[in-house]
C-alpha cells in the first residue's frame, strides 16, 4: 500500500501484512544472488540464539543454499538462558543445519567481561557478588515524561529484589562490558566464515535495525542482513510459514545479556514489539498520530511520545550504522 492510500483509506495493523510465501522466496534468492554475485563465497554462518530471528534467517539461508552450505553456531555464555542452547539446537536440527557449540564464558572470564560489569555495579550495590544476580532496565517514553531513565534491577543471594536508577558513568561501564559478548561471538563467527570461505549472516529486523538495537562490530557486523527491512510481525509470519518450530514462535522476545531474565520491552523498546511496528510504520508512513492510536489503542499524546522515542533512538542508531569516518581530501 502506498503512503497516499494509507492515509486516504485509514490505517489499521492489517497495513503490516505481507504475502509469507512471496516475501521468502525473494529473500531467499536475494540471499543466493548475493552470495554468488557479490560475497563470492561458498555459504553461510549464522549464530542461532533460539530467538525467531535468528530461526527465519537460518530458515531463509537453507532456502537459499540448502543446508549443506549452511553452518549454525550456539555461543553460550555463564549468564546465558540453558532454553537459548536449548531452543538453538532445535533450530538446527529442524532445518538439518550442522552446528557447533562454542561456549564464550571462559573467553570472557579471561577478558575481565564479568569482572569490569561486576565492578561496574558496585559503584551502586557496593556489596554485590557471588550468588548476585542483575540486569539494567528503563522507565520508557511513555512513563518517564518523554526520557529514557536506565535503572538497575539486582537480586540478592536470599532473593530480595531491588531496583536503583543508574548513573550514566555505572550505566556506560555495564554496557560497554556486556557488549564483549556479542564481540566475542561475532570473532568466532568470522572465524568459522574464513575457515569455510562462508559469508556471515546478521540477524536484526527493521525495528532492531532503525533504532540501534545491537552493538557496533558486534551483532552489528555482518555481510548480509536478510530480514533488516522486515517488521518484527512480519518475521513472525515468515516464521509461521517456513516452519520455525512453535515453542520459538511463542517465546517472548529477549535480550538474553544479563544474568536476570529480561525481555526486550524492558531493555530497549518502549511498547510492545507488535505496537511498536504499528508506531514505526505509521510513522514512516504520516499516518496521523490520532488515526495510528485509534488502531493500536493509544491516544495521540501516546503515539507521539513514542515518536520522540523513536527519533531519539535514531539519533543513537546514526553513529551504529557510520562506516568508518576517512580524512582524505
Amino acid at each position: 500500500m502506498s503512503e497516499t492510500s494509507v492515509r486516504a483509506a485509514g490505517f489499521s495493523l492489517a497495513d503490516l501484512s505481507i504475502d509469507a510465501a512471496a516475501e521468502a522466496e525473494r529473500i531467499a534468492g536475494c540471499m543466493r544472488d548475493a552470495l554468488r554475485r557479490d560475497l563470492r563465497k561458498r555459504g553461510f554462518v549464522i549464530a542461532i540464539s533460539g530467538g525467531i530471528d535468528s530461526a527465519v534467517c537460518a530458515a531463509l539461508a537453507v532456502r537459499a543454499v540448502g543446508a549443506q552450505r549452511v553452518f549454525g553456531l550456539l555461543m553460550p555464555e555463564h549468564d546465558s538462558d540453558p532454553q537459548s542452547r536449548r531452543l538453538g539446537a532445535a533450530v538446527a536440527d529442524t532445518f538439518g543445519i550442522a552446528h557447533a557449540v562454542e561456549d564464550i564464558g571462559p573467553a570472557l572470564e579471561a577478558m575481565g567481561c564479568y569482572r569490569r560489569r561486576d565492578d561496574a555495579i558496585r559503584h551502586v550495590v557496593p556489596d554485590y557478588g557471588a550468588g548476585w544476580s542483575s540486569k539494567i532496565v528503563f522507565d520508557n517514553a511513555l512513563t518517564a515524561g518523554g526520557y529514557n531513565l536506565s535503572s538497575l534491577v539486582v537480586r540478592a543471594p536470599d532473593g530480595a529484589m531491588r531496583k536503583l536508577r543508574l548513573p550514566a558513568e555505572a550505566y556506560l561501564a555495564i554496557v560497554a562490558a556486556t557488549n564483549m559478548k556479542q564481540r566475542t561471538r561475532k570473532q568466532l563467527e568470522y572465524h568459522h566464515a574464513d575457515r569455510l570461505n562462508f559469508a556471515v549472516i546478521g540477524t536484526p529486523n527493521r525495528l532492531e535495525y532503525d533504532q540501534g538495537f545491537f552493538v557496533k562490530n558486534g551483532d552489528g557486523a555482518a555481510d548480509i542482513k536478510p530480514i533488516a527491512h522486515l517488521y518484527k510481525s512480519q518475521v513472525y509470519d515468515l516464521a509461521a510459514h517456513l516452519g520455525v518450530p512453535g515453542e520459538i514462535r511463542a517465546r517472548p522476545p529477549t535480550t538474553d545479556t544479563y544474568s536476570l531474565p529480561q525481555t526486550q520491552e524492558e531493555f530497549y523498546f518502549a511498547l510492545p514489539y507488535a505496537t511498536m511496528d504499528a508506531c514505526l510504520y505509521a510513522l514512516e508512513n504520516d499516518v496521523p498520530a490520532a488515526q495510528a492510536g485509534a488502531a493500536i489503542g493509544l491516544g495521540a499524546a501516546q503515539v507521539e511520545a513514542v515518536w520522540r522515542d523513536i527519533a531519539a533512538k535514531r539519533k543513537v542508531a546514526r553513529y551504529l550504522h557510520m562506516p568508518p569516518v576517512q580524512c582524505a581530501r
